[in-house]
């Protein structure tokens, strides 16, 4: 009885291996490689900060990809091209040319944040190859080049003297006679200022970043109810430049952008329910040409924070919640 029964377990295993097998097999007749496409431009930085970014990011954020034989078979492949379709979209260092020398330095501060964060690499792909994470020291090598870039903007812009008349004062904020609109259709407005504020952050390029939630926003995380959001919550990061005086003190200086995220699971069904906007500088302009800059400048970092906070940074798990 007992040779009979591990004579039909292992038939049953044999069935299991060749049902796996036979799935393999199929499944690679629907696997479609990567789009295979040219390299037109290089990021020009130094070769320290280069080979950084080859090994932890060019697999993903490039044209130049070295795949692994498993990540060439489904239904691993599937999860890998999306990845990769998506951290394009956010950053091809492989097509360098088409951003400007103030994106180069955005998209640079967007790697240090990240990073830091441990938001990046993607801890799923480092467990596949974990070549591709960065130490403390070579995190300490991106945060030198990235303050390197703007040391003097930020040294000058944040120059406070004793002397009142030549102290530096922030710029008043006028808003514009024509209210500015993003292009996907979001509007700015001025009254985040008497909303909450749900948090505070600092980044490493000198600014005070404050949130500001409205009513349905403070709510949901009050009850902790964003996974989803409802529709009609509205964050705005408000940002200032951070400036110290001769005593230490530190406070908001210039204002240099808002950044608008609004829930509308419909509108923006492309990026996650969510629409994207930032307006820049006292006159308020917005980002982007296209309605499709928020696919490909936002929602890939805040793909990461899904799980956490439904897509948002720097938001608390409560808010002031009632006692």
């Amino acid at each position: 009885m007992k040779r009979l029964m591990k004579i039909h377990s292992k038939k049953l295993i044999l069935l299991f291996l060749f049902i796996v097998v036979v799935f393999l097999g199929v499944v690679q007749l629907n696997n479609q490689p990567l789009e295979g496409r040219p390299v037109t431009g290089e990021i020009s930085a130094p070769r320290e900060i280069v080979a950084i970014l080859e090994r932890s990011c060019y697999n993903c954020h490039s044209n130049k990809m070295t795949l692994n034989w498993y990540d060439k078979l489904a239904p691993l492949s599937w999860i890998v091209k999306k990845d990769v379709e998506r951290a394009r979209e956010a950053m091809n260092f492989s097509e360098w040319e088409n951003i400007s020398d103030d994106a180069h330095v955005g998209k640079m501060w967007a790697i240090l944040n990240m990073v830091k964060a441990e938001k990046m690499p993607l801890k799923g792909y480092t467990l596949l190859h974990p070549e591709a994470k960065v130490s403390a020291a070579e995190l300490d090598i991106i945060k030198n080049y990235v303050l390197s870039l703007t040391h003097e903007k930020i040294a000058d812009k944040n120059k406070i003297t004793t002397d009142s008349k030549k102290r530096t004062e922030p710029t008043k904020r006028n808003i514009p006679k024509t209210i500015p609109q993003s292009p996907n259709g979001i509007t700015y407005t001025d009254e985040f200022k008497n909303w909450k504020a749900i948090s505070m952050s600092t980044l490493y390029d000198n600014s005070m970043r404050v949130i500001y939630g409205n009513d349905i926003a403070v709510q949901a995380i009050e009850k902790e109810e964003f996974h989803p959001w409802p529709d009609g919550a509205i964050v705005v990061k408000a940002v200032w430049e951070q400036v110290e005086n001769e005593y230490g003190e530190v406070r908001a200086g210039n204002f240099l952008n808002a950044q608008f995220m609004v829930k509308d699971a419909e509108k923006f069904k492309d990026t996650e329910g969510w629409g994207f906007a930032k307006f820049s500088t006292n006159e308020l302009i917005p980002t982007g040409k296209t309605a499709l800059f928020a696919a490909q400048s936002c929602i890939a970092c805040h793909r990461q924070l899904a799980k956490e906070t439904g897509y948002l940074f720097n938001v608390p798990l409560k808010v002031n919640p009632k006692k």
